[in-house]
């Protein structure tokens, strides 16, 4: 009699006894020694007996059988103590009963399933009848839970038959590994590292799974991306990712954790060719949902091999991994989202010093006058924008629009209109020109569907007297000595620019008398609203500025504050542009 012990896997110390001339090792159903796992071939290798000695002989098996490490061709004898590996499974060979310090107690032989425990205990029965020609399983009892290197390929010999002993995997491997996906999941945000890691951790729980990946769906398109996959053997047909949308959408819809013990024949699944192209015999499939109870994504294992199902514990122990997982995902995107919005944060605040720079540092110093201006963008970045330009003869051009829309893409038109502006006010000979000519710049820019409103004044602190051309913005408002308000370049206003590259701009001059002061604001402020839904509004803003101070300061720092009050902290809208200029009486 020959012994062959199990030195390396999930239950070391097993004792297979050997008899008749030939033992057979496979993944086979009808092999002699059933080796539960895909990585082994349907019949891997061989022991034959002749007159006393024993040979091993590999049976050009996929992943090949390795003797003291040395991988085999053919047929090679074995000695005592000579080791051989079988995939993830080592045994060592002895001619009769193992020596004392290999069996402790001797050895026990059992007819009926071994029960995996952390502590096996003997179980004595009669030995099976010397006729028999199949390899009986031996046992030496433990009293210590020897873990190996942590494989899942044996872990108990399932004796349903003398003739035919089985793996499966002990309960304690599933846990060590599953604590050891908790380990992995807690230790990393980073999804591209862990996943791998799961499905590693997954394919030594179940050693009958030929192929396993993760899928995930994508925050903005929603479709579903394979983020990690893993099969047992280096097959062609196996190595190609191709998915049955049919299982996924199945278990994520739902988000329940599927199991099919025979998937092309589910009634599930009738209508789906991919099952069947996909050779599916055996899945599982578990969605990654979470906290909402959204699916994110789903693992999925399956199997060809319609002899090694799964079962529903088996799905329990998935359903528990991927409960775990969706936590991760839901973490990792909770993550990502937070250091992207902290990059956007970083980049809005360069972009804000970036627009603060292009607007006027200094309020022009004129003989006569007095000036206010006030910007406030709704966002970080906004896209009205305020400027002064000085002109030969000591005139200055003022210039205020409102870009449509807000935010980044706004802030980036107005970086561009700063320079065309500037550009055209001082090659133009007048203010109208300067306007038709920026408006054709900004029509035959590729824009898109943006326009913008503004407005031009040229003042001639000399004369007193102001240009004004005005492309679709709010007409500015003038009020006297006397507490009039009324607007100028109203009837004189064209459509904004953007829209008709071909119009030509008119222009406007009034005279402005002592005392009084002009306003320029965007839409900001008279579209401002409270938590009633009420806008400021035009008429709102005529009354305030009937009675406002004199002083340019004073009117605009009151206008500012009349409107936040009439807001009632409710957010602000848009942005808010402001210019106040008053003429100031001569000296004598």
């Amino acid at each position: 009699m020959a012994v062959l012990k199990v030195i390396q896997g999930s239950c070391p110390g097993q004792l297979i006894e050997l008899h008749g001339e030939r033992t057979i090792m496979g993944r086979h159903p009808n092999c002699h020694i059933v080796l539960d796992n895909a990585a082994v071939s349907r019949n891997h290798a061989q022991i034959l007996e002749n007159h006393g000695s024993y040979y091993l002989e590999d049976l050009r098996s996929r992943n090949g059988t390795l003797i003291n490490g040395q991988r085999i061709r053919g047929r090679t004898q074995l000695s005592e103590g000579d080791e051989f590996k079988v995939c993830d499974v080592l045994f060592r060979f002895f001619l009769g009963a193992p020596p004392i310090g290999e069996s402790s107690s001797g050895i026990w032989t059992t007819a009926s399933p071994l029960v995996a425990d952390s502590t096996l205990r003997p179980t004595t029965t009669e030995s099976a009848p010397a006729t028999s020609t199949a390899p009986r399983t031996v046992q030496i009892p433990q009293f210590d839970d020897e873990e190996g290197d942590g494989s899942s390929i044996l872990s108990a010999v399932d004796m349903a038959s003398l003739r035919h002993p089985s793996v499966s995997v002990r309960p304690e491997v599933k846990l060590r590994a599953v604590l050891e996906i908790s380990n992995n999941l807690a230790s990393t945000l980073d999804l591209a590292e862990v996943l791998p890691k799961i499905l590693e951790s997954l394919f030594k729980i179940f050693p009958q799974a030929d192929r396993g990946f993760v899928v995930l769906k994508d925050q903005e398109s929603g479709e579903l991306q394979v983020k990690a996959t893993k099969v047992r053997n280096e097959r062609d047909d196996l190595q190609r990712v191709r998915l049955s949308t049919t299982i996924l959408r199945e278990a994520m819809s739902k988000a329940r954790a599927l199991l099919s013990a025979d998937a092309a024949h589910d009634g599930r699944f009738d209508q789906s060719e991919s099952v069947a192209n996909l050779r599916i015999r055996s899945l599982m499939c578990a969605p990654l949902v979470n906290q909402e109870g959204h699916a994110l994504g789903a693992i999925q294992v399956d199997t060809l091999d319609m002899r090694q199902q799964f079962l529903q514990e088996d799905l329990d122990v998935l359903a528990s991994v991927a409960a775990q997982a969706g936590m991760a995902v839901e973490n990792a995107n909770l993550h990502t989202t937070t250091m992207r919005q902290r990059d956007l944060e970083r980049e809005l605040e360069f972009a804000t010093q970036v627009q603060l720079g292009f607007l006027p540092t200094e309020r022009p110093r004129l003989d006569g006058y007095e000036f206010y201006d006030f910007y406030e963008a709704a966002y970080r970045v906004g896209g009205d924008f305020f400027d002064y330009v000085m002109l030969p003869g000591g005139q200055v051009a003022i210039g205020l629009g409102d870009v449509a829309g807000k935010g980044i893409p706004a802030a980036l038109l107005m970086a561009r209109l700063y320079s065309s502006a500037r550009y055209e006010l001082l090659t133009k000979p007048t203010v109208a020109g300067a306007m038709s000519g920026l408006n054709v710049d900004v029509s035959m820019g590729g824009l898109g569907h943006r326009f913008v409103t503004l407005v031009f004044a040229i003042l001639d602190p000399k004369t007193h007297r102001l240009t004004l051309s005005n492309a679709g913005h709010i007409p500015p408002l003038v009020r006297n000595s006397r507490g009039q308000v009324t607007k100028i370049a109203a009837e004189e206003a064209g459509l904004p620019l953007g829209i008709d590259s071909d119009i030509v701009y008119d222009q406007c001059e009034v005279t402005l008398e002592p005392w009084d002061t002009l306003v320029l604001l965007t839409d900001g402020v008279t579209e401002a609203m409270n938590p009633q839904n009420e806008i400021y509004g035009m008429s709102r803003l005529t009354k305030f500025l009937e009675t406002a101070p004199d002083d340019a300061d004073a009117l605009g720092e009151a206008l500012v504050e009349d409107v936040e009050a009439f807001s009632e902290g409710r957010a602000q809208r848009d942005d808010i542009c402001l210019i106040c200029f008053r003429r100031l009486p001569e000296l004598p």
